[in-house]
């Protein structure tokens, strides 16, 4: 099993077993639960061989993380409208030129098929990898107590958002621009998505040396701003209008933020007025998502769209409000979402939606492992046993579903 394979399930791990410990002590982060940490933490120093193993790989992979090249905003070879590389920049994936004009321009949309172009400019994919390598740097920092872990997060920390030299300006005005079209749109939230696993992650490097108070507010500092802009800019409010998983993973983000700045009250008004709505609109009353079942990758999209509801009922945890188990007048649920998919996944029923690429029911299997964590066996059809494995390779990177 390679790295990032085990990392699947190590987090996985932490996940499945997160809704079983008492609810008393205050968790240090969003998606983990503080008790959990420090009962595998214990296990690891009391010799547990199954977790030593898995720390083993973690930190390996940290390993890994620490011979990486630390990226920044400012690095592009092109400059936003504004003149300012410190803003954010990002490219529609789906928009290609238009041969029938002499320039291409403007550019047209072939849902699911991703332009190269976008790839000329890296800020989205330096943005993954930030979030990702935060993420298993300030686990192996937990887990392991050393320093040169928490020190290497901060440090990727620092250049992305806090040094002048190189921060990104907590906007997105630029994010999946159509040449031609527009120079920024609301969607271009979609990119940031990963940010509310950071904000999570960073919550175990408080204990650091390397993170000290002063860059803890800092961060917040950033987030505040970032969290204002989404809540009232024009193309904020755009993002947040919008019917599919954008709005979903707008809400997801929005509600991590406003909980790492300990604004729970904002955080539980979202949940109110924003995400028990689209659970209202996105879904149908047998659990189908008519707005992904649309696209030309729709299992592709339901199961990210589903994910992003679980994210939303883990976030609503702490508020606490309980999605898991809300319903609509109408009675559609996230619940009934799972279900409706799960016979798909298990290959009892076809999929007869559109799917341009190769369909992988092995991406609904973390979802499986959710459910059987948070749904009481009566609730639920029997699951595959094998699916509550930590080290199932085929569970998603992180704890928080992402």
């Amino acid at each position: 099993m390679n790295c990032s394979s085990f990392f699947l399930g190590f987090t996985l791990f932490i996940l499945v077993w997160v809704r079983t410990l008492a609810q008393s002590t205050p968790a240090p982060t969003t998606f983990l639960n503080a008790r959990l940490l420090k009962a595998n933490k214990e296990a690891i120093q009391k010799g547990d061989q199954a977790l030593k193993a898995t720390q083993t790989q973690l930190l390996k992979l940290a390993d890994q993380v620490l011979a990486e090249k630390a990226h920044s905003v400012v690095e592009k070879s092109k400059t936003p409208p504004s003149g300012n590389k410190h803003d954010y920049m990002s490219v529609g994936p789906y928009w290609w030129p238009d041969p029938t004009k002499p320039n291409g321009l403007p550019y047209i949309r072939k849902d699911g098929q991703i332009n190269p172009e976008r790839f000329a400019i890296q800020d989205a994919e330096y943005l993954k990898d930030l979030c990702r390598n935060v993420e298993i740097l300030a686990a192996a920092y937990y887990f392991s107590g050393n320093e040169t872990y928490a020190s290497r997060a901060a440090e990727l920390l620092r250049i992305w958002f806090l040094n002048p030299d190189t921060r990104m300006n907590p906007n997105l005005n630029y994010g999946q621009a159509i040449p031609g079209i527009t120079e920024g749109r609301g969607i271009g939230l979609i990119d940031t998505r990963a940010l509310a696993k950071l904000v999570d992650s960073v919550q175990l490097l408080k204990d650091s040396k390397a993170w000290s108070s002063a860059d803890h507010a800092a961060l917040q500092n950033w987030f505040r701003q970032f969290l204002g802009w989404m809540l009232h800019s024009p193309i904020g409010k755009d993002e947040e209008d919008e019917h599919n998983n954008h709005g979903t993973y707008y809400d997801v983000q929005a509600i991590a933020f406003a909980l790492f700045l300990d604004d729970k009250k904002l955080a539980r008004e979202i949940i109110e007025q924003k995400t028990m709505k689209r659970i209202q609109s996105q879904l149908k009353d047998d659990g189908s998502q008519p707005h992904e079942l649309a696209r030309t990758l729709s299992w592709g999209y339901s199961v990210m769209n589903l994910k992003g509801f679980f994210i939303l009922a883990q976030l609503a945890d702490t508020v606490p409000i309980d999605l898991w188990h809300y319903e609509t007048s109408d009675h559609k649920s996230i619940k009934k979402a799972f279900l409706w998919m799960l016979p798909y996944a298990e290959g009892n029923k076809a999929w007869t939606h559109p799917q341009i690429k190769t369909l992988h029911p092995e991406e609904f299997r973390p979802l499986m492992v959710v459910a059987s964590s948070v749904y009481s066996p009566s609730e639920l059809p029997p699951l595959p046993s094998q699916v509550n494995k930590p080290d199932d390779c085929l569970f998603v990177l992180t704890h928080s579903l992402f």
